[in-house]
């Protein structure tokens, strides 16, 4: 039975990833890391950081907690993954987003385990590019432009040097914007879709909402295809190498605010505050995934509009259970 080691496995992503594994039942033992509580799925155990005083930025904690259990795969999910939370905590999302992994990485190679890492990278490592550059391919240069890029550009790296010096089983991901039911509004597409559901439970036939720039394009997936992903990976990724998860589909942030309006019967108008203006947000953003389809069989699942009824529907029982 396959053994699956999940650092932040109460996250947004983790709990879509056991989702994903208890939905097709698939066969294995977890163990999850993280700070916070959770329900335990089925052949789930779990570690809570603060009750059992365990700091993955301490070695010797990860080394105990692999030795013991002696993964087969790793899906190394716990990190700050806000853009604007390493604009003001700099330090922080950088010693996070990095030293977790590197102890991983050295409790793999000081034991010479048979563990396969997933490394989890983000397209913010593009940086800014002009539309006639997308859609970027793996081979497409980095250009961080944030403190959270440029650590997950140093993950990468990492990942890279230990898989080419010490042998070790990784494989890269270059994450693009995820969506989905269960995601913190921190997140641009959860904001904009709990502000309109919040109007419109209030009785309000219209509002207006303060914005960024709306022109931005990104590249959305869902993550319930980007879980899939991530396990096909870890089952059949080439070692050493990097993929783009995304859908290849261009979405301006305006698109969002339109669907999200027509499906809830609100018309809403927006005006753009600096509060929510980011320094060097990268304009266009858009991925190719063939590689990833090519080596995997990964097919996409989800549309963008049946991702947003799902994220509405998520945040109408969370402000109904709110207020009730």
């Amino acid at each position: 039975m396959d053994k699956f080691l999940i650092t932040g496995c109460s996250g947004f992503v983790g709990r879509h990833f056991l989702d994903y594994l208890e939905d097709n039942r698939i066969k294995c033992e977890i163990l999850g890391i993280d700070l916070d509580p959770m329900v335990p799925h089925r052949n789930f155990r779990y570690v809570n950081m603060r009750s059992e005083c365990v700091d993955l930025l301490d070695q010797n904690d990860i080394e105990r907690i692999i030795f013991d259990f002696q993964p087969r795969y790793i899906l190394h999910l716990a990190s700050f993954s806000s853009v604007a939370f390493s604009w003001k905590n700099p330090t922080i999302s950088f010693k996070n987003n990095v030293n977790i992994f590197l102890n991983l990485l050295e409790v793999i190679r000081k034991y010479g385990l048979n563990t396969r890492i997933l490394s989890i990278g983000s397209s913010e490592e593009y940086g800014n590019v002009a539309p006639e550059e997308t859609p970027l391919t793996e081979m497409s240069p980095l250009r961080p432009l944030s403190p959270y890029a440029v650590a997950r550009v140093a993950q990468e790296m990492l990942s890279k040097l230990y898989a080419d010096s010490f042998g070790i089983d990784i494989v890269i991901t270059r994450s693009f914007n995820h969506i989905g039911p269960g995601q913190r509004d921190v997140f641009v597409v959860a904001s904009f879709i709990r502000r309109i559901l919040e109007a419109k439970l209030s009785g309000e036939d219209k509002m207006t909402m303060k914005t960024g720039d709306l022109q931005i394009v990104r590249d959305f997936l869902d993550v319930r295809d980007v879980v899939k992903a991530y396990y096909l990976l870890l089952k059949k990724g080439r070692k050493g190498e990097v993929y783009n998860i995304c859908s290849g589909i261009p979405t301006q942030l305006s698109e969002i605010i339109d669907m999200t309006a027509k499906i809830v019967d609100l018309k809403v108008d927006t005006v753009v505050a600096s509060e929510f203006v980011r320094p060097n947000d990268n304009p266009y953003i858009l991925g190719d995934n063939s590689k990833l389809k090519r080596d995997t069989g990964w097919e996409k699942s989800f549309a963008l509009e049946t991702s947003i009824r799902d994220i509405i529907d998520y945040w109408k029982n969370v402000l109904t259970e709110n207020n009730g």
